[in-house]
């Protein structure tokens, strides 16, 4: 993966307290990770990064939506996309990432990649369904849909099931309906 010069924070120039980074992610971010799931993306990142004198406190503020199509129907349409994370980077001997919340740099570090921690937080932002908004309130016209109702299995008459009932055990359901 190639590195992107304007993810990278150098946090060795800046003074101790907040600052506030501001990002406007697109479609151009995604095709350096060559993720493809998303027609279009248009997501606004609020990162504020607090330097204390032995670590970082970062929070990432991703808002926006993506334009994804539908598992159902396949019928592309805006997803609201909305999340936020959290990560403390501390110092120590050696590269650590195996902690979500906690990173470790070397000592001698004096920049820090933001690149994967955005993009994993749109991406874990997705709901796990992508059930296009129509399909949930009825309002979609798709054949996709009228194909899967056509061949929806068919679900018996429940009458006829109950009249051709043995008699005797609707006596024992009689038994059941006392007892409570």
């Amino acid at each position: 993966m190639k590195k992107l010069k304007e993810f990278t924070i150098q946090f060795v120039g800046l003074k101790t307290g907040r600052h506030h980074y501001d990002y406007q992610i697109d479609d151009q971010f995604f095709e350096h990770f060559e993720y493809d799931d998303f027609n279009h993306v248009d997501v606004k990142v609020d990162l504020e990064l607090e330097k204390k004198p032995n670590m970082l406190d970062l929070r990432f503020s991703i808002e926006g939506k993506v334009n994804i199509n539908c598992d159902v129907t396949n019928e592309p349409f805006d997803q609201p996309v909305e999340n936020t994370l959290e990560l403390v980077v501390k110092f120590g001997e050696e590269y650590n990432d195996e902690n979500e919340d906690l990173l470790i740099l070397p000592h001698g570090e004096y920049e820090l990649e933001i690149q994967q921690y955005i993009y994993e937080a749109i991406v874990l932002a997705i709901p796990y369904k992508r059930v296009h908004p129509g399909v949930e309130d009825g309002t979609l016209e798709s054949e996709v849909l009228d194909k899967l109702e056509e061949l929806q299995p068919k679900q018996k008459e429940t009458k006829k099931e109950e009249e051709e009932i043995d008699p005797r055990w609707n006596k024992l359901k009689n038994l059941l309906n006392d007892n409570k």
